[in-house]
C-alpha cells in the first residue's frame, strides 16, 4: 500500500489496461462506421453511375434506326434509304407501330407500361415503398416521368411564335397575330415574327400594315432574302414601283438567281415603260425556270413592247403549251402580236379561242378587226355589233362599227344610203365616248354629207 496516496500499486496496471482497450475499441468502432459510411456513398455513386449510362445508351438506341443505319449505305439514294425505313418500321405491312419511349423508371417494379395497342401491362414485383428502398432521386424522377423524359427549351418568343403559326394555319389571325406582338415584345429583333406578320396582312389585303412588317424585318435583318424579297411584293401592290425596284435589287443582291425575284423586278420595270431594262431579267427567270408558263408569258410580254414580235409570239406559244389552259390575257396578247405581223388568220384563230373561254368587248372588237382584214365583212359586222352590246362603252367597237358600215357604202358606189347613216351614227357615239379621235372627225366630216348618186 503506498502511504502517499493510499492507494494498493498492484490495481495501477490493471486500470491502464482497461483503458486502453476502451481506446481501441471505440477506434474500430469509428473506423467500421466511416467504412459503411465510404462504401454506402460509393454504392450509390456506382448506381447513380449505372443509370446514367443506361439513359445514355437508350439515347443512343432512339438516334438509331430501326436497322442500325443512321444514314444511307454507300450506293444508295435517299429515296431508297426511305422506302427502306418505312419497310422496317411496319409501314409497308399495314402495321403501324408507335415507339413508346418509357419513362425513367418504367421498368422499375411497381411501375406500369403501356404497349403500343393500348394495352396496359402491370408489373406486380414489389415496389422500392414495398421492399423500403427509397429511391435516391424522386424529384428527378418525377419530373421526367411528367416531362416524358424531355424538356422544352425553346424560348419564350419562339414559343408564342411556334403558336402564331398554328393559328395561322388554323385560320385565327387575330388571335396568330396576338402572339406575334408578343414574341416580338419578347424579342425586338425576331425577323421570323415580322415576315409572318407580314404574311397575314397580306392574306388580309392590309398592304400598308403588311408594308410595315417588312420593313421592319429588312431592318431587324437586311440581308435576308425572305425579307427583302417580300418587302418588294408588297411595295410593288402599294404602286411604289421604284421603291419595289430597289428592294428586288437587293434581294437579287443576295439570290441572283432566284426565280421570283427576277420576275418581279422585270415585272416592276415593265410597268415603269423601262421594257430594255426588264428585258435580261425576265430571260434569267425563265431560264431559271424553263417549264413556267407565267414566266414566257412575262417574257413573251417584254419582246412585244420592245417590238420583237416574232420573239414574243415564240415565248406565247410555248407559254400555252405549258399552262393547262392558256388565259385571256394570254391569247389577247398573242393576238396582238399576230395582227402586228399580218397574220390575221392566225390572229381570228386565238380569238377564236378567247370569245370562247372569255367572251368580252375587247376580244370581239379585235376579232371583228382581224376578220375584216380577211375580208369576212359580214362575220365582222357581227363581232362588233357583240362587242358594242357587252360593253356600250368601248367606243373602238363603234369605229369598227362604223368602218364596215362605210365598206358597204364604197361597195355600192355610195348609192346606200341607209348604210352610210349607220356609219355616221356609229362615228357620232364613238365620238361622245371619246373625243379625241381626229381620224374619226376627218371621217364624220366627210360622210355626213349624203352624195348625189344615193337613192
Amino acid at each position: 500500500m503506498d502511504r502517499r496516496t493510499g492507494n494498493h500499486r498492484s490495481t495501477r496496471p490493471l486500470v491502464l489496461s482497461l483503458a486502453r482497450s476502451a481506446l481501441l475499441a471505440s477506434t474500430l468502432l469509428v473506423s467500421s462506421m466511416l467504412l459503411v459510411q465510404v462504401s454506402g456513398c460509393k454504392a450509390v455513386r456506382e448506381r447513380r453511375a449505372q443509370r446514367a449510362a443506361e439513359r445514355e445508351a437508350k439515347k443512343a438506341q432512339d438516334r438509331q434506326l430501326p436497322n442500325g443505319d443512321a444514314e444511307p449505305t454507300q450506293g444508295e439514294s435517299q429515296q431508297e434509304w426511305l422506302e427502306r425505313q418505312r419497310i422496317t418500321q411496319g409501314v409497308d405491312s399495314g402495321k403501324i407501330e408507335t415507339p413508346v419511349q418509357p419513362a425513367r423508371g418504367a421498368n422499375r417494379p411497381g411501375t406500369r407500361r403501356i404497349d403500343a395497342s393500348g394495352m396496359k401491362i402491370v408489373d406486380d414485383r414489389p415496389s422500392a415503398k414495398d421492399t423500403g428502398r427509397v429511391s435516391d432521386e424522386p424529384e428527378i424522377e418525377i419530373l421526367e416521368s411528367a416531362q416524358g423524359g424531355m424538356f422544352d427549351q425553346r424560348s419564350k418568343e419562339e414559343k408564342s411564335y411556334a403558336r402564331a403559326v398554328e393559328l395561322h394555319a388554323s385560320g385565327d389571325l387575330v388571335s396568330a397575330l396576338r402572339e406575334l406582338e408578343q414574341a416580338i415584345a419578347f424579342n425586338p429583333q425576331f425577323t421570323r415574327a415580322f415576315l409572318q406578320a407580314g404574311d397575314i396582312y397580306l392574306e388580309l389585303a392590309e398592304y400598308e400594315l403588311a408594308e410595315r412588317q417588312f420593313a421592319l424585318a429588312v431592318r431587324s435583318e437586311p440581308r435576308s432574302f425572305m425579307a427583302q424579297y417580300r418587302h418588294g411584293q408588297v411595295l410593288h401592290r402599294l404602286g411604289r414601283l421604284e421603291e419595289a425596284n430597289r428592294a428586288y435589287l437587293r434581294a437579287l443582291s443576295i439570290r441572283p438567281g432566284d426565280f421570283d425575284a427576277n420576275l418581279g423586278i422585270s415585272t416592276v420595270l415593265l410597268e415603269m415603260g423601262r421594257a430594255e431594262q426588264a428585258l435580261p431579267y425576265g430571260q434569267r427567270a425563265v431560264k431559271s425556270d424553263p417549264p413556267s408558263g407565267r414566266a414566257r408569258m412575262h417574257l413573251g410580254n417584254v419582246y412585244a413592247a420592245i417590238d420583237q414580235h416574232e420573239e414574243a409570239i415564240i415565248e406565247y406559244q410555248q407559254a400555252a403549251e405549258l399552262m393547262d389552259a392558256p388565259t385571256a390575257g394570254l391569247l389577247l396578247n398573242m393576238a396582238d402580236s399576230l395582227n402586228t405581223l399580218g397574220r390575221y388568220a392566225e390572229m381570228v384563230g386565238a380569238l377564236d379561242q378567247l370569245v370562247r373561254i372569255e367572251p368580252n368587248a375587247i376580244a370581239y372588237e379585235r376579232l371583228g378587226s382581224g376578220l375584216f382584214r380577211l375580208k369576212r365583212y359580214e362575220e365582222s359586222l357581227k363581232a362588233f355589233e357583240k362587242s358594242t352590246q357587252l360593253d356600250p362603252t368601248h367606243y373602238p367597237a363603234f369605229n369598227g362599227l362604223a368602218v364596215c358600215e362605210l365598206n358597204e357604202y364604197l361597195w355600192s358606189s355610195k348609192t346606200d344610203g341607209e348604210a352610210r347613216e349607220r356609219a355616221v351614227d356609229a362615228m357620232r357615239q364613238s365620238l361622245r365616248i371619246e373625243s379625241n379621235q381626229p381620224r374619226i372627225v376627218e371621217l364624220l366630216r366627210r360622210y355626213s354629207s349624203a352624195s348625189s348618186s344615193e337613192r
